[in-house]
């Protein structure tokens, strides 16, 4: 990939209210905030609200890959609740799951609050995208990220895709295969 072109990133909030128009999304906005702060190179969002219907979120999932985001972050659906099936869906259409990334976001998560034992996030590999499923609550968002980002970028290299460059103030990315 051309070093100075902007990486793409997806950014899925997964919601029957925000994608109904009847509730505010604050997920997608609080990882492209997150996002803002951690990356210094060049970057574009695709930005995209769908409901909690298995087959909107992995066609979501699944444009977003081959359209070439390298990362694709999704926010919301990662509860024990009936309609709450992002990693359900994520898993489908992944070739291999990160389990780290879920268990650490969980340990993470479990500092601020006891029921982070009921969040089911994930993470997952389909072709030269990453996947990470985050939950819904902005401040659960940052929290997640902080946790997982700084394995991000090596990641990315990993798969092919594009160098991601991060703000030493807010994540210092580790690199061991540089």
């Amino acid at each position: 990939m051309n070093e100075t072109a902007a990486a793409r990133i997806g950014i899925l909030t997964v919601s029957d209210r925000a994608s109904r128009g009847e509730y505010e999304d604050r997920g997608g906005p609080a990882v492209r905030d997150y996002l803002d702060e951690a990356l210094t190179s060049p970057w574009e969002a695709d930005a995209r609200v769908v409901a909690d219907e298995r087959d909107q979120i992995e066609q979501a999932l699944i444009e977003m890959a081959d359209a070439g985001c390298c990362l694709v972050v999704t926010t919301g659906g990662t509860g024990p609740a009936p309609r709450d099936i992002t990693p359900e869906a994520t898993e489908a259409v992944c070739e291999k799951l990160l389990p780290g990334f879920g268990e650490q976001m969980r340990a993470v998560s479990l500092r601020y609050v006891p029921t982070a034992i009921l969040s089911r996030q994930l993470a997952g590999i389909r072709g030269s995208t990453l996947f990470i499923n985050l939950p819904g609550s902005p401040k659960a968002i940052a929290e997640c990220l902080d946790a997982v980002f700084a394995a991000v970028p090596d990641c990315v290299d990993l798969i092919g895709g594009p160098r991601l460059e991060t703000n030493p103030e807010r994540v210092v990315a580790y690199r061991p295969h540089d």
